[in-house]
């Protein structure tokens, strides 16, 4: 399962990462936590078959110990303290593994993906938001307080004095992040008819010095970012994935550029590689949360009262 504010996904998953169909959902986030549950176990039964566990990856810092959501934001209203867990177990009647979605794409990435025999990955996810995750031998470094990964909250002075939607201000996903990428070019004085991020890639791809300009702060301040994590972490794998991934050379090149700038010495071949698994990939990281921590996940369980037929 993939939860995400605005649809949830469902797939069922084989023992070698390979997915089957998928289906796809409304998530009902302005209707409550209720609703969203009754929605996830509605796609998993959905799909049929006979699946052994569901692993799924949720939007919101997780608990994954206790299968709670620790918090959310205003996205999905009410979703903080939610048992997601014991929920969805007491409605499908199977054992449920839990996480971010993130940290879901990372596992993914990692079982069958561009991560695959990594044993330390940092992964940027850049989308709507920026978010991270970083594995160590095939398992997710979740911190002392399961908010490990928030790695667009990291001051970078591309983005001084701009608000962040963590309340703070200053932080790289106020300047990197899709929506953030967005509003900057309409700041620098963008048609008020670019609607939307592919349109400012696309004008960037034709030529437009204003469309690039944007495109290439954003990714300095990202790759900057990263660097400095690099240096810290030494990883084996730093993987670059989410929806502003695709918005081609204008972005990749000063990313890149940025990136190995600020590198030290013993890194200096270290480079960004790009996910492969593509908006799959939670789905994939899921089931192998599931695989790794509910026992004999290889075999299929008897369906308790209330699962699905």
């Amino acid at each position: 399962m993939d939860i995400g504010g605005t649809k949830t996904s469902a797939a069922l998953v084989g023992p070698d990462g390979a997915v089957g169909r998928v289906v796809t959902v409304p998530t009902p986030a302005a209707e409550g936590p209720a609703a969203v549950l009754a929605a996830v176990a509605g796609a998993v039964r959905a799909l049929g078959g006979e699946p052994a566990a569901v692993g799924v990856g949720s939007a919101g810092v997780i608990d994954p110990a206790r299968g709670r959501v620790v918090s959310a934001t205003d996205a999905m209203p009410g979703w903080a303290g939610t048992e997601l867990r014991s929920g969805l177990e007491q409605l499908l009647g199977l054992p449920v593994a839990v996480d971010n979605d993130v940290h879901a794409h990372a596992l993914g990435e990692a079982w069958t993906g561009a991560a695959r025999g990594a044993r330390t990955v940092l992964l940027a996810a850049v989308g709507t938001g920026v978010g991270g995750s970083l594995l160590i031998d095939g398992r997710v470094h979740h911190g002392a307080r399961n908010a490990a990964g928030h790695l667009g909250h990291l001051a970078v002075p591309e983005a001084d004095g701009l608000p962040c939607t963590c309340g703070g201000t200053g932080h790289v996903e106020a300047v990197a992040s899709g929506p953030a990428l967005l509003a900057a070019y309409r700041r620098a004085g963008g048609g008020p008819d670019v609607t939307d991020l592919r349109a400012v890639a696309a004008l960037a791809a034709d030529g437009d010095p204003l469309a690039a300009r944007t495109l290439a702060t954003g990714a300095r301040a990202l790759g900057r970012a990263l660097g400095g994590l690099a240096n810290v972490l030494d990883p084996d794998l730093v993987l670059i994935g989410g929806g502003v991934a695709h918005c081609g050379p204008s972005w990749w090149e000063p990313l890149r550029a940025a990136f190995a700038a600020e590198l030290l010495p013993p890194l200096a071949q270290l480079a960004l590689t790009p996910c492969r698994l593509g908006t799959g990939a939670a789905i994939v990281g899921a089931a192998r949360l599931a695989r790794q921590h509910l026992p004999r996940p290889d075999r299929a369980v008897p369906h308790r009262s209330g699962g699905p037929a």
